[in-house]
């Protein structure tokens, strides 16, 4: 046993693994960069998926991984190729990638300081450098968690914290507290909502308008709606951008009522806020300086492996509001607001060192490498609704304003009855053939087909393609030239 551990942590063997690993991933960058690679991913049913590792796993063990690697980068969805239009999950960095492996190595958990020191300390720095470019004050604070929804259940508790009635992780409550929101926000304000005990009536819908932004002029309305019901709104989050079709809410709007109400104001901005880094784009996140907490995704826009999401305070005194539990054994004074030891302030005790890959790209690249990425596909998407805007057998469900678009083929007669499924049955043609990876959305009851732009080698030649499949796949099923 003690030989067999011996070999499984040679530096030796290691060495020759790593080496054979990387010359593998860079092959495979190479083919999809270049579209060398005829498809994106080679669908196959989840059972059969599945029977294939059972038989995998039930042989003995290889002693050589990299046939087992190589084989998990074939059968898997390849982010990197420029068809890639699928979720939104950016292509890593290779550097991003290369920073994972030393920290996976490392393996630095981050509950207090002593066990991560320079992890920790590049998370104050990347979090402190996000907090400038929102705008906050210098006295605003953040840190790192695994994926928008945590951050976002964070937030919300902290926000609760402020803004209930009570000290609630002291002594409970049994308030009808309440959360109001777009009714095309992200579903993880939703479960957080529901998390917290507040149940369905915790959600407070608001309508969207004809551009899928949130109506907030009926934020009133609906604030005294509520009030009426016996329920006490806390907090308002503002879409930037919203999941299904990248609208942004009017954040300058959503901050003042929150300031009038003396409520808080939550930005989900997990993946258009990266907009920040953009001077062409940031417009599109005027009055987000005024929020009082942020989320925003590295592993969306910024070019992160997931996951990697900042959650940033305006007050950083906020952020020390959520948890208030003892861990004597970590710490002797829970009620210090010390930066450096982490577990005070997230869900996370043993976090992985995500502040790592943000702070190597930072430093390799610097922040323009971020821009660039922003400019470059927001740019294509805009793009792209032209070219939809021009072909009268194409509808857009709203001219896009992040990298996301939303459309759906009606064929020259202008569609019929049977759109959605006609639509469904394309995008299912398309995941099987494997050549384009996109997904679907359902807008006020019509399914769209719907384009995530996040790889920057995706070009206009690239989208035109797209479009054409999307076409020949529609005569295929409806020769008339038509949906219905």
């Amino acid at each position: 046993m003690q030989d067999l551990l011996q070999s499984a942590f040679d530096p030796e063997a290691f060495r020759r693994q790593g080496h054979a690993l990387v010359d593998t991933l860079a092959g495979y960058l190479a083919g999809a960069q270049t579209g060398r690679r005829e498809t994106v991913t080679d669908y196959r049913h989840p059972d059969e998926e599945l029977a294939y590792w059972q038989a995998d796993f039930s042989r003995p063990p290889a002693g050589d991984p990299l046939p087992l690697l190589e084989d998990v980068l074939e059968r898997s969805i390849h982010l990197h190729h420029p068809r890639y239009m699928g979720h939104q999950v950016a292509p890593p960095l290779p550097l991003a990638a290369l920073t994972g492996m030393l920290t996976s190595l490392l393996n630095n958990g981050m509950a207090l300081y002593e066990m991560g020191q320079v992890s920790t300390a590049l998370e104050r720095v990347v979090t402190d450098w996000l907090a400038r470019k929102l705008g906050f004050p210098a006295a605003a604070s953040g840190f790192l968690t695994s994926g928008g929804t945590l951050a976002t259940l964070t937030a919300l508790l902290a926000a609760r914290a402020a803004k209930a009635p009570g000290d609630v992780w002291e002594r409970g409550t049994s308030d009808r507290l309440a959360v109001l929101v777009s009714e095309q926000a992200h579903y993880c304000v939703d479960r957080a909502v529901r998390i917290m005990g507040l149940g369905e009536e915790g959600v407070v819908k608001i309508p969207v308008d004809d551009r899928f932004g949130m109506r907030t002029d009926l934020l009133a309305e609906a604030y005294a709606a509520a009030r009426a019901r016996g329920l006490t709104p806390f907090a308002v989050v503002g879409s930037a951008c919203s999941t299904a079709t990248g609208s942004y809410d009017d954040l300058a709007a959503v901050a003042d009522f929150c300031a009038g109400h003396g409520l808080w104001f939550h930005a989900d901005g997990a993946h258009g806020a990266a907009v920040v880094v953009s001077e062409a784009y940031k417009g599109l996140v005027r009055g987000i300086e005024r929020a009082d907490s942020v989320v925003v995704d590295f592993h969306k826009m910024l070019l992160a492996p997931a996951l990697v999401t900042a959650v940033v305070f305006r007050s950083g005194e906020d952020g020390f509001r959520t948890f208030q539990q003892k861990a004597q054994y970590l710490w002797k004074d829970q009620q210090s607001p010390e930066w450096f030891n982490l577990g005070k302030r997230t869900f996370e005790c043993t976090k992985v060192m995500m502040s790592v890959k943000v702070y190597a790209t930072l430093r390799t690249y610097g922040e323009a490498l971020f821009a660039a990425n922003v400019d470059a596909l927001y740019g294509l998407a805009r793009r792209l609704g032209e070219m939809i805007g021009e072909r009268p057998d194409f509808e857009l469900a709203t001219a896009p304003q992040a990298n996301i678009v939303c459309f759906r083929y009606v064929g020259r007669g202008g569609g019929g009855e049977r759109e959605n499924e006609t639509n469904g049955r394309i995008r299912q043609e398309l995941l099987r053939e494997g050549r384009f990876y996109l997904v679907q959305t359902t807008l006020r009851g019509k399914l769209y087909l719907r384009v995530t732009l996040m790889n920057p080698f995706t070009t206009e030649a690239h989208l035109a393609e797209m479009l054409a499949a999307v076409t020949a796949l529609a005569n295929r099923l409806h020769p008339a030239g038509t949906a219905g």
